[in-house]
């Protein structure tokens, strides 16, 4: 049976490029595990793994289907979570700040803050720098999309990276239920 995404979900991905690989290290504290995604979104229209509707920051904030992006024969591994403590009212704000976002360009010197950040191992000095709103990267849009409804992933919304919210997810499993394990679409 096909898994049905709901609208703030989360989904998580683990590429398998360059980029992908140089983010899951420079997302890590050190002696930490290995960070295991390198990419974030928010699901904001209902459907199967085929139709879910998805907003995420690439070279610009888009929205597409889930499917579109990250279906065979790309490599990615994907999975999804859902919070099972939002309210609909919750749910509808973490929805339309999502939305806010599409078509802004992508913040390309918050990754190099990131970067920055991650040799002075995790001081949040570079990242609180280069907070501004208008341009986006993937980890902000969804700490953002999430604060916005008074939800947090233990850290600053302009701090949070993919491993820092998948780890907050991934061990509060009184809170988060995976509805997608970290694998391949089919």
């Amino acid at each position: 049976m096909e898994a049905l995404l709901k609208p703030g979900d989360i989904f998580f991905t683990r590429g398998t490029g360059c980029l992908s690989c140089a983010i899951r290290v420079c997302t890590r504290s050190f002696g930490e595990k290995r960070s295991k995604v390198n990419h974030v979104g928010v699901v904001v229209e209902q459907g199967g793994i085929k139709s879910a509707v998805i907003v995420e920051a690439l070279s610009k904030v888009r929205m597409h289907r889930l499917w579109e992006r990250y279906s065979p024969p790309k490599k990615d591994q994907v999975a999804v979570y859902r919070a099972n403590n939002l309210t609909p009212e919750q749910i509808e704000i973490i929805v339309a700040e999502a939305n806010e976002q599409v078509g802004r360009l992508y913040g390309y010197v918050k990754i190099i803050a990131h970067l920055l950040d991650w040799v002075l191992n995790g001081a949040y000095v570079f990242r609180r720098l280069t907070s501004d709103p208008r341009y986006p990267i993937c980890s902000w849009l969804v700490a953002h999309s999430y604060s916005k409804a008074g939800k947090h992933f233990g850290v600053a919304p302009s701090a949070a990276d993919p491993d820092d919210i998948w780890d907050f997810v991934d061990k509060r499993t009184d809170i988060y239920e995976p509805i997608i394990e970290l694998g391949s679409l089919t």
